[in-house]
């Protein structure tokens, strides 16, 4: 008993085949050479191309006439590549046309056998061989598309989120957190970006670029680069926005496009700041104990409306104090089993319960996106950027 257990244990499934053969005798061939070498295979036959197109999504291997009525030489070849390029192939071709087997083999068949030149071992071995090298094949392309796309969100990761400029002797600290939305591993069209320029002051933006995907993350990489170089170039917050403007407005893939940004310029005493809101929630002021939403004019977002008036507003920032920047993300999310979202309100209070319990910086960024993902029930939709700047 306890053998016939270890036997059906060790007994591969049977390895789905489909042959697209239209000559019954050859057909009829492949049938007992395979019943002759006792190969494990669920074989099924079909006469035409057409006919296998319905049939091949279970097939692990296909074994494939080039002399169909319905195909050219290696046309049916490139519809399963096309189509299913998950299942291997192995050609079945006469003697006078083995060169097409070997072109097969060159385009990405797994293997060729001449027809008359096979016997049932060799026929199963090349199937099991074939199917073989495909899940190997499979996993090689799994591997080298997982190392393009983490090269890839690493380059979209320096391009959204770059290392803040800010001389350590500047008095104002940088806390930064980011998460892509859905789970997704790759980062969307959120970014950010902190300078301090030669005069003192210390320039921050935070931007949302509408959408999710890499078209978006490389508009946000175009703005966040432009707005970078304006900043260093010493210009006026106005041609700053400007310039981002022209720049997202000329690169988007779709005209209905825009992105909403926050910008806020702290003066050298780091008492004062000058804020920008182009269609963006406001950031948050915290001192002491006070969270308050620091207000300012908010005009159409980037790439909507006038590109040319961008309207501020001088905040009052205080001695000592943290501003809390930040893309709708954070405040999108649901609250428990409630319909409504968590908005301002909410991240207003988690705020300050982080805050009651002593935390500033770091411990507070983490505090406050740690609640806000508990109240949704977990990772947030929506892509999430927020930068929190504190001094004193």
């Amino acid at each position: 008993m306890v053998g016939a257990l270890s036997a059906a244990r060790e007994s591969p499934a049977p390895t789905r085949v489909l042959l697209i053969e239209d000559d019954d005798g050859d057909a009829f061939l492949v049938e007992e050479l395979l019943l002759e070498s006792g190969a494990a295979v669920d074989l099924h036959r079909v006469r035409t191309l057409a006919e296998a197109k319905a049939a091949v999504q279970d097939a692990a291997c296909v074994l494939l006439d080039l002399g169909l009525p319905d195909t050219h030489e290696l046309d049916g070849l490139r519809w399963l590549q096309g189509n299913v390029p998950s299942v291997a192939v192995v050609v079945l071709t006469g003697l006078a046309d083995e060169y097409l087997g070997e072109e097969a083999v060159r385009l990405g068949a797994q293997d060729y056998l001449v027809k008359g030149q096979v016997d049932g071992h060799l026929l199963d071995r090349v199937i099991r061989y074939a199917v073989e090298r495909e899940r190997s094949d499979s996993l090689q392309r799994q591997l080298r598309d997982a190392q393009i796309y983490a090269e890839e969100n690493g380059r979209l990761e320096r391009g959204l989120l770059p290392t803040p400029i800010v001389d350590e002797q500047s008095g104002v600290r940088v806390t930064t957190r980011y998460s892509p939305g859905g789970q997704r591993l790759l980062l969307g069209g959120d970014f950010y970006d902190v300078v301090q320029t030669a005069d003192g002051c210390v320039h921050a933006v935070v931007g949302d670029v509408c959408g999710h995907g890499p078209d978006e993350a490389a508009l946000g990489v175009s703005m966040r680069v432009a707005w970078r170089t304006m900043v260093l170039s010493a210009r006026p917050s106005t041609e700053v926005l400007t310039v981002v403007n022209q720049v997202f407005t000329h690169e988007r893939y779709q005209p209905n496009l825009f992105t909403t940004l926050c910008m806020l310029s702290i003066d050298p005493a780091r008492t004062t700041g000058t804020l920008h809101l182009v269609g963006h929630p406001p950031p948050l002021l915290i001192t002491g104990s006070d969270v308050r939403e620091l207000k300012a004019p908010v005009r159409t977002p980037v790439g909507v409306g006038d590109g040319s008036r961008w309207p501020s507003c001088d905040v009052e920032l205080g001695e000592k104090w943290t501003v809390l920047m930040y893309t709708d993300g954070l405040i999108e999310g649901r609250v428990g089993n409630e319909r409504r979202r968590l908005d301002v309100d909410g991240l207003i209070e988690l705020v300050q319960t982080g805050i009651a319990e002593g935390l500033r910086d770091e411990g507070l960024l983490d505090h406050v996106i740690n609640a806000v993902r508990e109240l949704n029930g977990g990772d947030l939709d929506d892509d999430m950027a927020v930068v929190a700047l504190s001094h004193g």
